[in-house]
């Protein structure tokens, strides 16, 4: 490929530059050493990721195919991601860190739709390391360790800042988090300028949850019930909802968080229900990734083994798309 036949010849010349040192008198060793060494810094930065544009670049054009052809039922959720990230990223000097927070029942493409920003930021996506993924089960589980955990997430925060200012913090499980916890994280979300000489402002702040999924299900339901199309349903329709099942619900891990009184989450992104049709083309989807020719027959298949409530009308799947890559495994 190019990218090794331009590494051969970068190796080629820093060993060449070795091999000259003996050929010259000191002061031009000198300058043979220091060519050596900044191609050294050279292939070091070509082959290990660092912070600056040839690693980190928005593809605004690549966020919105993403979202119109992988994210399935998400008219909404696209939507306000795609307006909220583009907005962000095409600001040279935002005033606050990008902070959104993404709700809806299981498998409905929370933790995808992340994937898929992280994926048009990072050259490396979820695997940059400038994208850090914490699970509430797995980094704060006891509940006696509350002030510990506090100051581990501060420290992390800012010491990851501090390497790279383009950094992306993705929180799941928020609902299974301890009530407090993110309060601590609050003033780098704020509106400052810099904090210890630090600037958050273009980091991104991503927080996932299973809370006000019940009430968005009832909205979407009663959508149906009433024979209306779901893309009909609008942010509006289920602000309430949100607002009363996230900052009133003692384990939504935003209860009564000062994020919500100083208005620091930025958008509310609520995520629906998948109906039948949707679990076909997450079906769809999974085989064309896996570089299967997409059968329909066989996504109609995968899609009738999935359980669906309410038990009667069995108009959403119980599990979203979550469980579809096993399930394929078995066509």
């Amino acid at each position: 490929t190019m990218n090794a036949a331009r590494l051969h010849l970068l190796l080629h010349v820093f060993l060449s530059a070795g091999v000259l040192v003996h050929a010259f008198e000191p002061f031009t060793t000198t300058l043979v050493l220091g060519v050596g060494a900044a191609l050294g810094r050279t292939i070091y930065n070509y082959l290990h990721e660092s912070c600056d544009a040839k690693w980190i670049v928005f593809n605004a054009t690549g966020l919105q195919l993403d979202l119109q052809t992988k994210l399935f039922g998400q008219h909404i959720a696209s939507r306000i991601i795609l307006k909220a990230v583009t907005g962000f990223m095409s600001n040279d000097n935002p005033k606050k860190p990008l902070v959104l927070s993404l709700h809806g029942w299981t498998g409905t493409g929370k933790n995808f739709v992340s994937q898929l920003i992280a994926d048009n930021i990072y050259k490396e996506g979820m695997d940059s390391s400038f994208v850090h993924v914490f699970t509430s089960e797995l980094h704060f589980p006891h509940s006696s360790h509350l002030n510990t955990y506090k100051s581990q997430l501060q420290q992390w925060i800012k010491g990851n800042v501090t390497n790279c200012g383009r950094s992306m913090f993705i929180f799941d499980e928020m609902d299974k988090m301890q009530p407090g916890l993110i309060d601590s994280i609050k003033p780098y979300l704020d509106y400052y300028e810099k904090l210890d000489g630090v600037s958050y402002r273009k980091a991104i702040f991503i927080f996932l949850s299973n809370a006000g999924g019940e009430g968005i299900i009832q909205a979407a339901l009663d959508f149906w019930t009433a024979g209306r199309d779901r893309e009909e349903l609008e942010l509006k329709d289920l602000e309430t909802v949100l607002s009363v099942s996230v900052f009133n619900n003692k384990k939504s891990g935003l209860w009564h968080t000062s994020l919500i009184d100083k208005n620091l989450v930025d958008f509310f992104v609520p995520f629906l229900p998948l109906e039948y049709r949707h679990v076909v083309e997450c079906a769809m989807a999974e085989m064309k990734a896996r570089g299967v020719p997409p059968n329909h027959n066989v996504a109609d298949q995968v899609a009738k083994d999935v359980v669906y409530f309410p038990k009667t009308e069995r108009v959403f799947s119980v599990k979203g798309c979550k469980t579809i890559s096993s399930k394929l495994d078995y066509y």
